[in-house]
């Protein structure tokens, strides 16, 4: 089974978003049983705070199922647990390997290096409200990372 971590600044917006995009794809490509995914954050801001609600109207209005859940820190001992991190944006980046102390497998990839759109980071919606943008940009990177699995 092959793990992929979902990381975002607090994880209310971003990284649940991509978690439950994620797992919605892999299911209806008959991959559901053979990706493990979760999301974690990169701050202690948001810790046990559900899916922010904005974000789960826009996975609502676009049929995502999703369930309720606590935000939580990624750790160092996720770097071990997980094959695949997959961070938002360049501060979640850096943020990341500030907790990881490093990349030493190269494991750590922003989402949009999966597509055509590589060096792109995805704004942050808690910040600029458009939920829209960062669904389409989380779906197309989502998508890029499941051909990984589906070529």
């Amino acid at each position: 089974m092959t793990s992929i971590l979902f990381v975002c600044h607090g994880n209310i917006c971003r990284s649940p978003m991509a978690e439950f995009i994620m797992k919605d794809l892999a299911a209806k490509s008959g991959l559901g049983s053979s990706l493990y995914i979760e999301s974690a954050a990169v701050s202690t801001e948001e810790i046990g705070n559900d899916v922010y609600t904005p974000a789960k109207d826009k996975l609502r209005e676009k049929g995502i199922p999703f369930t309720r859940r606590a935000a939580r820190q990624m750790t160092k001992s996720d770097y071990g647990r997980f094959d695949f991190i997959v961070v938002m944006d360049t501060a979640n980046l850096r943020n990341l390997m500030r907790i990881t102390g490093g990349d030493p497998e190269n494991k750590v990839r922003r989402l949009l290096d999966f597509t055509e759109r590589k060096g792109r980071d995805i704004a942050d919606p808690w910040y600029s409200d458009n939920f829209e943008l960062a669904y389409n940009d989380i779906l197309e990177g989502c998508r890029g990372l499941l051909r990984m699995f589906t070529q």
